[in-house]
This record gives C-alpha cells, sequence and structure tokens, in this order.
C-alpha cells in the first residue's frame, strides 16, 4: 500500500538562508531533493507534499517560489504548504502571491517559535479566515504545552481545515509521565471537526534506543481521537534523522498499525491526505 508523505522538509543552505539550523549541527547543512529520493528508496512513498522549513523572513515566497521550480521538474512533490506571516497587515498581497503556485495546498506559520499572543492576535485570525475560500489549509505546529492556544485558534476559525503537525509535539523521551495533559487536550482538539492531525515528528522526540512500542501510546490515543478519516502520515525528513533514518520511520509505522483494517491504513496512508490536500 503507498503512502502520501504530508511532510517534507528540504533546504539548500547555498541558496537560501535557515538560521534555525546554526543551533542543530545534525540538520546545518543543505538537504535537496536527491537526498530524499534516496533516503525513501525501497519504501512505497509514492507522492509527498514539502513543508515549509522557517526560512528567514523575509523569504517566504523565494522558498515557496524554488519549490514550485522544483515540482514542475519532478512529479514526486504532489504540493506546497508555504510559510506565511498572517500577523501581518501585507499578509493579503502574500497570499495573492503565493496563490500564484499551481501546487500551493495549504499554508504554515510555526507558532511555537513565536510569542504565544501572536495566533491570539485579531489580525492573525481574520488572515486566517481567508483561506477557506482559496482551498488552502494551514498546518498548527505547536509544542505540547500550546495545545491550548491551538484550541482556541481553532474555535475562532471554524470554517479554516486544520491539521495537527506532530501529534502535538509531546514529550515522547519522557514516556507514560508526560501522558497528561497532552491527553486530554489532544482529546478536546480532536472534537473540532475542522481538525485533523498529522502522525509524524514523533520519533525525532525519543529516546536514542527507541522502540516501536514506546510510540504506541501517542499514536493509539490520536487515532481513537480523531478517528480514522481524519489522521494523515507524515515523514518529518530531514528532521526525524534526528531519532531515525525515513525507512526506519517507514517500517515502524507498518508495526504501528499492522492491526488496523486495509480501509483503515488506505485512509491514514494516502486517502486521507489526497481529499485534505487535494494530491
Amino acid at each position: 500500500m503507498h503512502l502520501i508523505d504530508t511532510h517534507l522538509h528540504l533546504w539548500d543552505l547555498e541558496h537560501l538562508p535557515y538560521s534555525w539550523c546554526a543551533g542543530i549541527p545534525a540538520l546545518n547543512q543543505s538537504f535537496r531533493l536527491h537526498d530524499y529520493l534516496a533516503a525513501s528508496a525501497g519504501t512505497p512513498i509514492t507522492k509527498a507534499l514539502f513543508m515549509e522549513c522557517d526560512v528567514d523572513d523575509p523569504r517566504q515566497l523565494d522558498e515557496a517560489r524554488a519549490i514550485q521550480a522544483l515540482a514542475d521538474a519532478h512529479p514526486l512533490i504532489a504540493g506546497i504548504i508555504a510559510s506565511a506571516r498572517p500577523e501581518r497587515a501585507d499578509f493579503p498581497a502574500q497570499l495573492e502571491q503565493l496563490s500564484a503556485l499551481p501546487k500551493l495546498r495549504g499554508l504554515r506559520r510555526v507558532l511555537h517559535v513565536a510569542p504565544d499572543a501572536v495566533s491570539r492576535q485579531t489580525l492573525f485570525r481574520e488572515n486566517l479566515r481567508r483561506l477557506p475560500r482559496l482551498g488552502l489549509t494551514f498546518d498548527l505546529c505547536v509544542l505540547a504545552r500550546q495545545l491550548p492556544l491551538a484550541r482556541e485558534l481553532v474555535d475562532a476559525c471554524p470554517e479554516v481545515s486544520f491539521i495537527l503537525d506532530h501529534c502535538g509535539v509531546p514529550d515522547v523521551k519522557a514516556g507514560a509521565g508526560a501522558l497528561d495533559p497532552w491527553r486530554d487536550e489532544i482529546h478536546d482538539l480532536a472534537e473540532r471537526p475542522n481538525v485533523h492531525c498529522k502522525i509524524s515528528g514523533l520519533v525525532a522526540y525519543t529516546a536514542a534506543d527507541w522502540t516501536v512500542s514506546d510510540l504506541h501510546p501517542w499514536v493509539d490515543h490520536v487515532v481513537t481521537c480523531f478517528g480514522w478519516d481524519r489522521v494523515v502520515w507524515g515523514g518529518d525528513w530531514p528532521v526525524c534523522t534526528l531519532g531515525a533514518p525515513l525507512s526506519r520511520w517507514v517500517a515502524a509505522t507498518g508495526e504501528l498499525f499492522s492491526g488496523a483494517g486495509t480501509d483503515e491504513r488506505a485512509r491514514l496512508y494516502h486517502r486521507n491526505a489526497e481529499r485534505l490536500y487535494r494530491v
């Protein structure tokens, strides 16, 4: 059964600046499409959506245009989730420019690197409400402690389709002791029908000697809360390599969902992504 990777990062430090990489030596290098093709070789990944990489301000449009050119040349890239700044007054102009890209499918503003007040701004919320008429989604990238903020944002924008990245970034490494209050926050967020959850990123937050059993409590709870129709899968390459090669995360996914039915796995692996991101 094939996989759609809804969370592929690519960056080229020779062409665009990503200052945050300097603080993570393992990621402070270029990761290009040919590197991903090598990393995903032998896996069932057939399509991928590029996920913005928090490029330095104000290069968001440059990044999206570069990926559009890459997608024009390589059919693997089925869509683009671009970086944007909904908290700014010039967001409508930014949105208009981004919307000219044929592969644009959604936007993301990394909220865990911004002050918590950003997503509470009236302007931020008003600008997000522009997305549905363009058929665009918004990926929620927040830390576990910020899940209440995510819930507030979702409630303020009920027509927007949100995707919670990385299961809300739980502290997997800490084990069962970190399940709460994350567990209740995920349950509350899942009660909002306009929210999906992306099963991704978890291996980057585990101990070096992690096993599939370490991931089960987090993944199982997400599926229980969101159901099979509101979950998608993401590789989070190359960030996932902080905990495992992409191939190991794919293999772990197979183990995690070995007990699920064929239709259930198909929804997680590709059908939900096809519908949600229009790929």
